[in-house]
């Protein structure tokens, strides 16, 4: 049991950022185990009597709330997270106390509990409790991964997540409104506009033998690429080579699109192709020797 009094520097940061598992998915479980430090305010009475209060926000990415349990004296609170990221954040800011700073902050102000209540902890992975191993991240991130969900998330807490998700992470901001014309890329606005001769060829002396992959992702919007018409180009013009078969599929692009062969719909295609350095290439950022 805590009262969350750990502190930030409990956490061995050094030996998760030397860690090869940091850059992988995570899927696995951990119930967080909640009550109210005053008899007078049982968080798990409340919770029966008033289930609406608790369903106050919805979504949040790397991590979902499956199901509330009645643990008496605790209300339960099992989580499945999908990714490393999330459940670091998750554990950093229960070790630290902010977690459960807003829990308090949250109860009071939604549930009218009295200002100051203490909310009492427990973090447990399957058979193992969290709370003992604060200190070593990594084996806590291990246990969390041993422990698997078994059952389905429930219809009540599809809202509960972003509760959890403002303890730690900062306000969401709002969309950015593009300018008209133009696109987005790396978080950086461009200017939009139709392919140039420059733009054809850059694009055939740097893709090689991307270009199919390129695109089968143009075809989706470009009705002259659709069927086998890769295929046929790379089988017509395989003995001129990586070049002359890539420039060709830009130019088919180009020809049939008209003013709507764009430099954002490429980009776009490379994005969606994981060709982020052919992306940068086309818009001068970077240049490949």
């Amino acid at each position: 049991m805590t009262h969350f009094g750990k502190r930030m520097d409990t956490i061995d940061k050094k030996g998760l950022l030397n860690n090869n598992a940091c850059d992988h998915a995570l899927s696995g479980c951990a119930v967080l185990f909640l009550a109210c430090n005053s008899p007078e305010s049982n968080l798990l009475r409340i919770y029966k009597d008033e289930q609406g209060k608790f369903n106050s926000v919805r979504g949040l990415e790397g991590y979902e709330i499956l199901k509330l349990h009645d643990a008496d004296p605790f209300l339960g609170v099992e989580l499945k997270f999908m990714d490393v990221t999330p459940c670091q954040r998750f554990l950093e800011s229960y070790a630290s106390g902010s977690l459960a700073q807003f829990l308090s902050q949250h109860a009071s102000r939604l549930l009218s509990l009295p200002d100051g209540i203490v909310m009492e902890t427990q973090l447990k992975a399957g058979a193992h409790t969290l709370d003992q191993n604060l200190a070593d991240l990594e084996r806590c991130l291990d246990h969390i991964r041993q422990s698997q969900p078994v059952r389905l998330r429930d219809d009540e807490v599809t809202q509960l997540e972003q509760q959890l998700q403002n303890s730690y992470g900062p306000p969401s901001q709002p969309a950015q409104e593009l300018p008209k014309n133009c696109f987005l890329f790396q978080k950086r606005v461009y200017d939009d506009r139709a392919l140039s001769p420059a733009d054809h060829q850059r694009f055939a002396a740097h893709v090689g033998r991307d270009w199919k992959r390129v695109g089968r992702a143009l075809q989706k919007n470009c009705r002259a690429l659709k069927g086998p018409a890769i295929d046929n180009l790379a089988y017509e013009y395989e003995r001129e080579g990586l070049y002359e078969q890539a420039y060709q599929l830009l130019g088919r692009f180009i020809q049939s699109e008209g003013r709507s062969a764009k430099l954002s719909r490429l980009i776009s295609a490379l994005e969606e192709t994981k060709l982020t350095s052919m992306a940068e290439i086309m818009l001068g950022i970077q240049s490949r020797d």
